[in-house]
């Protein structure tokens, strides 16, 4: 017995740690500062720390309470009823459900190019198509509502990415309006606020209730995560918001307890750590800041705690910054040949980086060298090599 044709599936692969980058080049994991995967400088919160040796002794019972206790925490925090929160193993574990609730054999998901790799993936898992729509390079990845509808042919899911990633630029609210107004009212647009903490934009949760002047909407949802922000991606802990009408539909599509009793714990300990996370957004505005003043290279705005840089040949840029010591992302994976991305790290990581960035360039002489042009009407196959690489968050 085989399993069934995954022909069209990739295999998810994640950024390099700096245990296997050191192992792979004989060197001690201390000589490395890791700015590949948009992770925590300052790592989880203290208080979610606490929590989790303090939850440790509970993990022989199921996660009833606290599930609960975060879902209603959740919910306060965005002014909506406890029903339209659904907790996760992760944003993707979010993507999944959504998709289980949408999506019949044969239905298409629209996807942002570039973009996370797991839109996709989740996509064909759940026996939907998977077409592209692209955030252009020569708009500098603006987004707008006509970025998706040139391209749009009725989907049943599309994908919002704001902040989006790789490239940090966001969609405006009264263009994601738009975008949800003129789709069929069966589509759902789903937008994915995954490193939201760190923009200046209000969330769209506000078209989903009716807030802000916006007419509430059953058509918006709305991605969140503890990974970032919060600092806790290896808890494995996101939520999507729904709108009231879908709240019933959780309980049908989600695995038992969806979220474990640490997660929840922790996430409920994260939540109340306000000055934690006020913390890492003021570090990441100033990163931003400080790269895009000091590289020696085009670096795009970005409302992430990342930047995208045009460093002209990103895979030998990225192998020659990682021997000396600064793993970053090369974007090769995400159609973006020419560009590496960097995660705002502490003070001093970010300066390590800066320093070696330019060190690289001069060094190496590079001159930028623009990526290949996307598929101007957006249907073209996504990974049409199942051996690629995909993108990591």
């Amino acid at each position: 017995m085989q399993p069934r044709d995954l022909s069209d599936h990739v295999a998810y692969e994640a950024g390099r740690g700096i245990e296997e980058v050191a192992r792979e080049l004989g060197r001690d994991p201390s000589e490395f500062v890791k700015l590949a995967s948009n992770e925590n400088p300052h790592g989880p919160s203290p208080a979610a720390a606490v929590a989790l040796r303090d939850a440790a002794s509970s993990v022989s019972s199921y996660p009833k309470a606290a599930h609960a206790d975060l879902t209603a925490a959740v919910a306060d925090r965005w002014s909506v009823d406890d029903q339209q929160v659904w907790l996760a193993n992760g944003g993707d574990g979010a993507i999944d459900y959504l998709h289980r609730a949408t999506l019949e054999p044969g239905d298409t998901v629209r996807v942002p190019t570039p973009g996370f790799a797991y839109y996709g993936m989740s996509a064909r898992y759940h026996h939907g198509e998977v077409r592209e729509y692209a955030i252009e390079r020569e708009d500098d990845f603006a987004q707008t509502a006509e970025t998706v509808l040139d391209s749009y042919d009725d989907d049943r899911v599309v994908w919002v990415t704001s902040p989006h990633n790789p490239t940090g630029s966001t969609m405006p609210l009264a263009e994601i309006e738009r975008l949800a107004d003129e789709t069929d009212d069966e589509t759902l647009i789903v937008v994915d606020e995954a490193y939201g903490e760190f923009a200046d934009r209000d969330s769209a949760v506000a078209l989903i209730e009716g807030r802000d002047g916006y007419d509430a909407r059953d058509d918006v949802a709305v991605l969140r995560t503890f990974s970032k922000a919060y600092g806790l991606a290896g808890v494995r802990l996101g939520y999507a918001i729904v709108p009231a009408e879908w709240g019933e539909a959780y309980a049908r599509v989600n695995t038992p307890f969806a979220a474990s009793e640490l997660a929840c714990r922790a996430g409920l300990a994260a939540m109340d750590d306000e000055e934690h996370v006020e913390r890492t957004v003021e570090t990441a505005r100033e990163s931003r800041e400080h790269m895009r003043d000091a590289i020696d290279a085009h670096v795009w705005e970005s409302e992430g705690n990342f930047v995208l840089v045009d460093v002209g040949n990103a895979t030998a840029v990225a192998e020659e910054m990682q021997r000396r010591g600064v793993i970053v992302r090369d974007c090769s994976s995400f159609g973006l040949p020419a560009c590496i991305r960097i995660t705002c790290g502490t003070d001093e990581e970010t300066e390590r980086a800066v320093e070696t960035v330019n060190d690289v360039l001069a060094e190496l002489d590079l001159e930028s060298e623009p990526d290949d042009d996307a598929d101007a009407d957006g249907e073209t196959a996504v990974d049409p090599d199942p051996e690629a690489e995909v993108s990591d968050t």
